[in-house]
């Protein structure tokens, strides 16, 4: 077996020399001039130039290789048939125009450090929260003084388009109702405009949590996602990394997106939020240790922390 993957591995990546139990390539995606692209094909592949790395080699031949190749490489180790892709994506072309809306009228940006005393409360709140008026700034967050949005903190999404698409309204004062947020669909990749595919993306709870967790962070708003979600799509249709954080008591929602997700085979990893009510209530280093050490979640090693979690 192992000679028929490397067979596939010199077809997609070219030449390669050997030191010890790793192969040495040209790294096909920032073609280095030096084989700087480690690969072990029980342990996964590394650029130590550019610094991409996979715990799973078949993610190179899905990322680089032809279809043909991957379909081979999958004969090999009887991995997912590609057919379930054809399922999901069949009907694509009917996908319904997403809505837009506007931000409230008495919406005032926070990005502003010249705003008056009126911001004071919310600045306050925010602060409270963690956020930095880096945040204030990266994530466009405003709040409003009068009309149905008053005394709330407003969160907007952005579409690819840069339209507003929804927005979280949170209130920083004692208001019973803590969010009241505008009667549209929920079906959205919360600000799109604004995510690099490219890079892994972490899939949290709320918009706070992903303040925390971001840049490249996207809130499900308290629902769940399924294969005809617009951000699950999207997460397959880019081939992107995921890191599920999500609350600790939605667990059950957690395993449903991994099981979903891994049919699909994208790379995933579990983020340990326990300890913590949620991503939001964390540092943003405590996240990013917690990051750094997410357990990688395969079809095989799924089912063995399924039944740890049941113990």
């Amino acid at each position: 077996m192992e000679e028929q993957k490397l067979s596939i591995l010199k077809a997609v990546l070219g030449r390669y020399r050997t030191t010890g139990s790793e192969y040495l390539f040209t790294c096909p995606f920032c073609k280095h001039h030096k084989p700087k692209f480690s690969v072990n094909l029980n342990r996964g592949a590394k650029c130590w130039v550019c610094d991409w790395k996979s715990p799973d080699v078949r993610r190179v031949i899905r990322r680089v290789g032809s279809f043909d190749q991957l379909q081979e490489w999958d004969a090999i180790t009887g991995r997912v048939s590609l057919s379930a892709f054809d399922e999901l994506f069949g009907d694509y072309e009917d996908v319904v125009v997403e809505e837009t809306i506007k931000l409230p009228d008495s919406f005032i940006s926070l990005a502003n450090r010249n705003v008056s005393l009126s911001s004071l409360a919310a600045r306050q709140y925010l602060k409270s929260r963690g956020l930095t008026e880096k945040d204030l700034v990266n994530w466009k967050i405003g709040f409003c003084t009068s009309g149905e949005y008053a005394n709330r903190v407003i969160i907007p999404s952005f579409n690819m388009n840069g339209e507003v698409n929804y927005f979280i309204a949170r209130a920083y004062n004692d208001d019973w109702m803590r969010y009241k947020n505008p009667p549209v669909s929920r079906d959205i990749v919360f600000n799109e405009l604004f995510l690099d595919w490219d890079s892994d993306l972490t899939i949290v709870e709320g918009a706070f949590d992903a303040i925390v967790a971001g840049p490249n962070a996207v809130p499900i708003l308290g629902s769940t996602l399924n294969e005809r979600s617009k951000l699950f799509q999207a997460i397959v249709r880019h081939d992107t990394p995921i890191y599920i954080a999500l609350d600790p008591d939605a667990e059950k929602k957690s395993n449903k997106l991994i099981s979903a997700l891994l049919k699909y085979d994208v790379e995933l990893y579990k983020v340990d939020i326990s300890g913590y009510d949620d991503v939001g209530s964390m540092t943003k280093q405590e996240y990013q240790k917690r990051k750094s050490n997410a357990l990688f979640m395969s079809s095989d090693n799924y089912l063995y922390y399924r039944a740890l979690s049941a113990v």
